[in-house]
């Protein structure tokens, strides 16, 4: 019996496919067109034997098949994440991170310190209203508004984050309101309703616009307090406190890179951090 040969290449894309959901998406990640990644799911299905995907409008859904492959293809990847690198490479580990808007803004004021000096890893941020999927290895570290329960992961607890409306000096009393799926943008809907002159889909444009001096914008107060020209216009709003935790998994969180990602992270948001 002839043995079947699959490269680790479908594998990657299928990795990409599989934890997008959905081709479009996957192509943007993978630079692949999305007929390409198409074609090569096909292509990997009938080398494997097995349906690996349900297709529909909404997107690819995963069979029990694939859900199975996604997992024993994480822990290759995490093996191959563990591998040494030749003593001749000048390449530098890429470390994942995900976050909310605000924090991942945070976090790129302070980069320098983030991949140090001289830099000693690659950092790619991927900012996401939604929850990646740190079992997986959608990324390595991900920032979360409670403690994680799932088995596997690792946390340690930031500073509580809180939220006040700031605007400038000579700003006009009027919210701008955004549209979007979080805790601070749902508050802002009950307050105001219709009620906004301005309204944006993108938390970051909330912050341009009241930098410009077009309105007040409701931020977390670890940003809004670094922000030149912009002053707290109220005070803050109790209900929308939150812990703020930084997880990894378990299987990571010892890994060099990580672990110095982890504590120069911590230290950015630190209060006070310049």
């Amino acid at each position: 019996m002839n043995e079947t040969k699959i490269s680790w290449d479908d594998l990657h894309l299928f990795l990409a496919v599989a934890r997008e959901g959905g081709l479009s998406p996957a192509a943007r990640v993978t630079g692949r067109s999305a007929a390409t990644l198409g074609r090569r799911m096909l292509a990997l299905e009938r080398s494997l034997g097995r349906e690996l995907f349900v297709r529909h409008e909404r997107g690819y859904e995963m069979t029990e098949e694939a859900r199975k492959l996604l997992d024993d293809l994480a822990e290759v990847e995490t093996r191959i994440a563990r591998l040494p690198a030749s003593s001749d490479s000048k390449d530098r580990p890429l470390v994942k991170v995900s976050a909310g808007t605000w924090t991942t803004l945070a976090l790129l004021e302070g980069l320098d310190d983030i991949t140090g000096e001289p830099a000693d890893i690659r950092i790619r941020f991927v900012s996401a209203e939604a929850t990646l999927d740190i079992q997986h290895r959608e990324v390595v570290i991900g920032f979360r508004n409670q403690r994680p329960t799932q088995d596997g992961l690792a946390g340690r607890k930031l500073s509580r984050v809180e939220f006040a409306p700031f605007a400038r000096k000579d700003a006009p009393e009027r919210w701008i309101k955004v549209l979007a799926d979080t805790p601070s943008a749902r508050w802002l809907d009950r307050m105001i309703g219709n009620d906004a002159v301005c309204e944006v889909t993108s938390p970051r444009n909330s912050l341009d616009l009241a930098l410009a001096g077009k309105g007040i914008a409701l931020l977390p107060t670890f940003l809004g307090d670094r922000q030149s020209g912009l002053k707290r216009a109220g005070g803050t709003i109790p209900e929308l406190d939150h812990d703020q935790w930084i997880v990894t998994h378990h299987d990571d969180r010892h890994l060099p890179e990580v672990r110095r990602t982890i504590d120069r992270l911590c230290q950015v948001l630190e209060p006070g951090h310049r």
